[in-house]
């Protein structure tokens, strides 16, 4: 797994590319964590690079939009596809989480 954090004016986008699982997520944790606590952001996921998502993963994005959502910020997820799409949708998440082309 690889990440990228950029700032876009008032929008953070974070790409993932890889796979996001139990061993790539301490990894990426603390970039979550930062992220999750700014108010009033604007965040962007961008998944398009994603290959394998697990339960941790999922775990990892959920505590990100949560936490993002508590302090007045929001989180939308672009690019979602393949075998991420399949377990957001068979999680329902779609239904929760703003997902782009």
């Amino acid at each position: 797994m690889s990440y990228l954090l950029t700032d876009n004016d008032k929008t953070k986008v974070l790409r993932i590319d890889g796979e996001l699982d139990a061993l790539s997520c301490p990894d990426l944790r603390p970039t979550l964590d930062v992220l999750a606590q700014g108010h009033n952001h604007k965040i962007t996921v961008d998944l398009s690079g994603l290959r394998h998502l697990d339960s941790s993963g999922v775990g990892a994005l959920v505590s990100l939009y949560k936490s993002a959502r508590a302090s007045g910020g929001s989180v939308r997820f672009v690019g979602v596809a393949n075998q991420p799409l399949r377990i957001f949708k068979l999680l329902r998440l779609e239904r929760i989480f703003s997902l782009a082309a």
